[in-house]
């Protein structure tokens, strides 16, 4: 079923568990992750970035997320605009049917930020759909978002992460209902020189600054080492491929109180290593559903250790029962089409 991240971050706050925000592109990497969330009954946040919309046509996604919401009905899912760089496109995403957007002006100066993410508040809850914004600044490159190189950012991490005061002076201006903060993650599969450590001590004081905001981690994949040896083994050129240690990413969902981990790279990579596998090993194959099909059981194991990083597996019942508590609330153009 449909709803804003807000009934999965009431409970997720103070209940020992996060939510995978994981991004979608396509059929197989969107089936991948609700058959996953299906399994372990798991909450999710289906995210789609505006490289997503420019490659697969959002009517075709959203058509593939509906089907996702009839097929696994008794799944929580909210649909998330990720890095929304303008107003005009959260407005567009609304009009879409996202239930919750992301407005990311953590690359502007701190009063243009408040200034963006503001007026992207004042347009998304008047039509009932909640914000995310960004404060600080992450490494790596993700698409269209272009952050610092990966020696700069570990060298230099204290004067880029995000800071307390700013983030309850950013919260009160604004309004929104959740942030990304940088603590120390970093965007694509190149995302450090060497091992990273997470400012558990930044989430702590932040949480200090601003009670009972939902946190939200950014550039979070843990590049999983099988996935990066197998792209190598058969023709990849990942070297130098680090992510973020799971062990600190379930630390911080579970004693520090992050509401919401981003998860692309890993997607990405599970599905290549899987294809990349077939093709050398199945040279005489030719039929897409034989590889895409492989490549799909691999997005639904690896999204399946996530759910059991996160400690969202079994969670979705109480977040249904949350959001009915709260009176089963969507975002007005839900309600506008379902009394159409």
């Amino acid at each position: 079923m449909l709803m804003t991240t807000k009934s999965m971050f009431d409970l997720c706050y103070d209940g020992g568990f996060g939510i995978g925000a994981f991004n979608v592109n396509n059929m197989e990497i969107t089936q991948g992750i609700i058959e996953a969330c299906a399994e372990e009954n798991s909450p999710v946040i289906l995210q789609i970035s505006k490289g997503a919309r420019q490659y697969a046509n959002i009517r075709f996604l959203r058509h593939i997320i509906d089907a996702c919401v009839e097929e696994y009905p008794d799944v929580p899912i909210a649909i998330h605009c990720d890095h929304g760089d303008s107003v005009e496109l959260i407005d567009t995403c609304i009009a879409d049917g996202y239930t919750s957007v992301m407005i990311d002006g953590s690359h502007h100066p701190f009063n243009e930020n408040v200034a963006l993410t503001r007026l992207a508040v004042e347009h998304a809850h008047a039509r009932g759909v909640v914000v995310e914004a960004e404060l600080g600044m992450l490494g790596g490159i993700e698409e269209e978002v272009v952050g610092l190189d990966a020696a700069t950012y570990q060298d230099q991490i204290e004067k880029f992460l995000t800071d307390p005061e700013e983030a309850k002076a950013f919260l009160s201006a604004t309004g929104c209902d959740s942030l990304a903060v940088a603590i120390g993650t970093s965007h694509g599969a190149k995302k450090f020189v060497k091992a990273p450590r997470l400012a558990f001590d930044r989430i702590e004081q932040i949480m200090g600054t601003c009670p009972g905001l939902p946190l939200v981690m950014h550039g979070s994949s843990s590049v999983p080492r099988r996935f990066v040896d197998l792209i190598n083994a058969h023709g990849g050129r990942l070297e130098g491929a680090m992510g973020v240690p799971e062990s600190q990413i379930a630390d911080a969902v579970r004693r520090y109180g992050v509401c919401k981990v981003n998860i692309d790279t890993d997607l990405r990579l599970a599905l290549t290593a899987e294809i990349r596998q077939f093709f050398a090993t199945r040279p005489e194959e030719f039929d897409p559903r034989g590889y895409l099909g492989q490549a799909r059981t691999a997005v639904v194991e690896m999204v399946r250790e996530k759910l059991a990083m996160l400690n969202s597996a079994g969670r979705a019942a109480d977040v249904v029962a949350h959001w009915q508590k709260l009176g089963s609330p969507v975002p007005d153009h839900y309600a506008s089409d379902a009394a159409a």
